[in-house]
């Protein structure tokens, strides 16, 4: 048995990608894309169908270019969507544009436009998560997205603070940044950090824990893996998305893995129960200097990574446009 089938055992395994032929190798149960992700694999040939899907359906779009582009843009996002589901028998998590982390109004409007057109393609919103930044802007909207049978992955998550109100909005998803989190511990310190005590793998304990403990149906996924370590540390989380390298490397490997995280441990959990109003959120997030820091850049970088696809996007739009 390798690790993946291990592991699997225990926990939903989700594919961190837009490459179809990893995620049909690997066979994992959900999908994750963001525009990163979606703008290297729309390079490929082997998806320019998907691309002149878009691209058709951006020029029958009223408005001036810059909503054609922003037309391409939300189909092509749902194009590849609409591909993966074809793969995986589970969901796929779609991005809305890091641009709109601290707009309400602006994320709610861009994820019912996406679940429309998943709609428009027979996909059902079932099997749809709206993916949002963990901002006390990106909960409430996805608060609200919630009461509206559309389902969300709160992403670019690194505090304590940030677990607690998604749980407390009944959002369906979360995704702690494993990683990230040991990234900047790594870089605080000066020095490699062991496998048993990864901060990035204690504060995904702690929060499933905590779920756990207090009976919240809000699934935790832990992402942003750095190494095979954290993630069979863990083994029992709901769900973990895992890179096409990580699952190639645990493909590769042998073993038996060790369930960590179960409900029943969860309810002997020492935390009390919290319940955070805005003030208190943004203060207990502002304390913890390392989610202020990794909550900032990756809004930064994600926006960075969808102004590229918008690029790319503009390109493509105004080629079409004069062809």
């Amino acid at each position: 048995m390798n690790l993946i089938e291990s592991i699997k055992r225990y926990t939903t395994v989700v594919a961190d990608t837009g490459d179809f032929e990893a995620i049909a190798q690997y066979k994992p149960q959900d999908a994750t894309t963001n525009p990163s992700l979606l703008f290297q694999a729309s390079q490929k040939p082997q998806y320019e169908h998907l691309v002149n899907a878009a691209l058709q359906a951006a020029a029958q779009a009223a408005g001036d270019e810059a909503a054609r582009t922003e037309a391409f843009m939300d189909n092509l996002l749902v194009k590849f969507g609409c591909e993966i589901l074809k793969i995986v028998p589970g969901r796929v998590s779609t991005e809305v544009d890091a641009g709109l982390s601290f707009d309400i109004e602006g994320s709610l409007a861009k994820a019912r436009r996406l679940i429309g057109l998943y709609e428009k393609a027979s996909v059902s919103r079932e099997r749809i998560l709206i993916k949002v930044a963990s901002t006390w802007e990106g909960i409430r909207a996805a608060e609200q997205l919630e009461r509206e049978g559309i389902h969300c992955n709160l992403t670019l998550l690194f505090s304590f603070a940030q677990a607690v109100a998604c749980a407390e909005a009944g959002v369906t998803l979360i995704s702690p940044f494993v990683g990230r989190i040991y990234d900047w511990y790594k870089r605080e310190r000066g020095a490699d950090i062991p496998a048993d005590d990864d901060p990035g793998v204690a504060s995904v304990t702690r929060i499933y824990n905590y779920y756990k403990r207090f009976d919240y149906k809000t699934q935790v996924m832990g992402a942003s893996f750095r190494k095979v370590e954290q993630i069979v540390r863990l083994a029992g989380c709901d769900l973990l998305t895992i890179s096409p390298d990580l699952l190639e490397e645990m493909e590769n490997a042998s073993g038996e893995v060790t369930r960590r995280l179960n409900p029943e441990t969860a309810k002997n959990s020492t935390e009390r129960k919290l319940h955070l109003d805005e003030k208190t959120f943004r203060w207990m997030h502002n304390e913890d200097a390392m989610a202020s820091d990794k909550l900032s850049e990756g809004i930064r970088k994600f926006y960075a990574d969808a102004r590229k696809l918008e690029h790319y996007a503009k390109a493509k739009v105004a080629q079409k446009k004069a062809g």
